[in-house]
């Protein structure tokens, strides 16, 4: 067997800001009612809750950002999501429900800096100036489709198909080059 490797194996660039693709991190897709008691339930087992509309919330290393009015994405551990995908089906046994591990699908990536907004200006239709930190957008980087969130103080995480990470990583490299910055 196989050892897992992220994407980009945690390539990074320094430039006016630091982008860094993430390395491995467990990604399980939950399709369901979002209002559901049992869904409720299954997330406070493992200590979040489902979040509002563009919502992200975390929790002791995890966090569950909002997709779309059925579907959810739940952050975690890698070695991990397996078996919060099997508890969390168990859990929606009796709902009109889908879990699915996707982590091996998709690639995430962070810009780090004071000018981290910069690099993301260049390329989403998004208005950074008012992304609160909490908020999840899902948008398109070039013609990436990503979902980006404020994750830290002047960090910004990126999550796309793994596909399309090398050009994703080349997007943010080139935007974030030395020199420019946009103000």
């Amino acid at each position: 067997m196989s050892d897992a490797v992220s994407a980009l194996n945690g390539q990074t660039h320094d430039g006016f800001a630091r982008v860094a693709e993430a390395g491995l991190r467990g990604m399980v897709t939950i399709r369901a009612d979002l209002g559901s008691a049992a869904l409720a339930g299954a997330l406070a087992a493992l200590g979040l809750s489902v979040p509002a509309q563009r919502g992200i919330v975390s929790a002791g290393g995890k966090a569950v950002g909002w997709m779309s009015p059925d579907e959810l994405l739940l952050l975690c551990d890698y070695a991990q999501a397996p078996q919060i995908a099997a508890d969390l089906t168990s859990a929606l046994a009796d709902e009109h429900a889908l879990v699915t591990v996707v982590s091996d699908a998709r690639a995430l990536f962070t810009v780090q800096g004071a000018k981290a907004d910069q690099v993301l200006m260049k390329l989403c239709p998004v208005d950074f100036a008012t992304l609160p930190e909490g908020e999840l957008r899902r948008t398109r980087a070039a013609q990436v489709a990503a979902a980006l969130w404020r994750s830290g103080p002047d960090e910004i995480s990126i999550v796309c198909f793994r596909s399309v990470a090398g050009y994703m990583m080349g997007l943010l490299e080139v935007a974030s080059r030395k020199g420019g910055e946009i103000f």
